[in-house]
């Protein structure tokens, strides 16, 4: 069942009416569901139960505070990929023992931040990064527990600004490289080798090529045993899909199945890193059309969101449902282009839909809990939109909308 249902021809999320929210808090609005957070999180913990893992959310995802605090009453871990990631994580409740800190470019600071915190793991990505961690670690006196995370060299069949597991991506490191680094690394005095990390893409819809990839990291694993080098965790990565339109993304059950059957007999622990997985479809962005223009050949609806509050659409062409937050209308039906006010042609929301519109009616972007606000800009200095949490007849808001004063602090005019 969704969070954000019809009932009496109106959208709700969970037991609130989408429209008394509009009318509240105002529009560009994102809207999140704690139930729906909180069940699909549940998704995938209890797919691993019998088994020693550890589910970490990819914070990239949706990285506001009470986002992170709802995951960290369940005892979810955290995938960041940065120093502020790593400030949102700890100010949120989380335990920094479940972190692991994934990313090509660390810098020397962010490092000493993560140790002094003490992060559970350092997903290492060049040699380069490896050696820098360890005169960190050793001039703090610490050791640096560290993963290799290896590039698996497979094709994970999702789009190409999301793929993270081919040769020529530049996540990872290649699987004969990363063999001879983790010798090197045995030998380093402030790394602790812990495990292995792969991650192949996001917005996967087949299980098979992150399987193909275990494969190849398992193998991996065994001949580094050989060589007296003993890994006690592997981080699986790779990001599940959502439905956004008619996709069928693997659930987690089964996934979590598969990679079970595969490391049966082995004494390793398993994380994994969802996070469109477990917000994407606990959110939605409500917007108010502002204006209908009729051309030759297009209709447009101009609505007060734009690629500045939701960028998905323009960087990866993304499909994004769109529906009335009132069902019914006796406007006539058109096909309409979804636009903002951003002064780009590439700013809009989707292209071609058939809607039943009049000017003010409210509209809601379904699928929109992951990867929205955390990519959001304010070009054409537009302030970002409030973000709230419903949690059953409750409303609660947990990030206050950007003011004009916001946007313009921390700048300073020349004497």
């Amino acid at each position: 069942m969704s969070a954000f249902e019809y009932r009496d021809g109106r959208l709700h999320a969970e037991q609130v009416p989408v429209t008394a929210i509009a009318e509240r808090h105002g529009t560009p609005a994102y809207v999140y569901s704690r139930a729906a957070i909180e069940q699909r999180y549940r998704a995938f913990s209890d797919a691993l139960a019998g088994q020693t893992h550890q589910v970490h959310f990819a914070v990239k995802a949706n990285s506001n505070i009470a986002v992170l605090n709802v995951l960290a009453r369940l005892g979810s871990g955290f995938d960041i990929v940065s120093g502020g990631e790593l400030v949102r994580v700890l100010r949120a409740g989380g335990d920094p023992a479940k972190v692991v800190f994934s990313g090509v470019g660390k810098t020397e600071l962010e490092m000493q931040l993560a140790l002094e915190a003490g992060i559970g793991c350092f997903n290492v990505e060049s040699a380069s990064e490896l050696h820098r961690l360890n005169a960190v670690a050793v001039k703090r006196g610490q050791k640096a527990p560290v993963a290799l995370r290896v590039n698996p060299d497979v094709d994970a069949k999702t789009h190409p600004y999301i793929s993270t597991g081919m040769r020529d991506n530049k996540f990872g490191i290649d699987i004969p490289r990363a063999e001879a680094l983790y010798a090197e690394a045995a030998t380093l005095p402030g790394i602790t080798l812990r495990g292995i990390a792969s991650h192949i893409g996001s917005q996967l819809l087949d299980i098979q090529p992150l399987l193909d990839a275990l494969d190849r990291v398992l193998a991996m694993i065994d001949r580094l045993a050989a060589r007296g080098i003993t890994l006690t965790h592997i981080d699986v990565g790779g990001g599940l899909g959502v439905r956004y339109r008619d996709e069928v993304p693997p659930e987690p059950a089964a996934w979590a199945a598969a990679v079970k059957q595969r490391l049966s007999g082995r004494d390793l622990s398993i994380g994994c890193e969802p996070g469109r997985a477990i917000v994407g479809e606990a959110g939605i962005l409500v917007m108010r059309v502002e204006a209908l223009k009729a051309g030759e050949d297009k209709h447009f609806a101009v609505v007060d969101a734009a690629m500045n509050d939701l960028l998905r659409p323009t960087l990866y062409q993304a499909w994004m449902d769109i529906q009335r937050v009132v069902a019914h209308s006796d406007a006539p039906v058109h096909d309409y282009d979804v636009v903002g006010s951003i002064c780009e042609t590439g700013d809009w929301l989707g292209k071609g839909r058939p809607l039943a519109l009049a000017e003010g009616d409210l509209l809601a972007v379904r699928t929109a809990g992951a990867y929205g606000f955390v990519m959001a800009s304010n070009y054409n200095t537009r302030p970002r939109p409030v973000e709230l949490m419903v949690d059953g007849d409750q409303v609660h808001l947990i990030r206050a909308r950007e003011s004009l004063d916001d946007l313009l602090r921390g700048e300073i005019l020349l004497p």
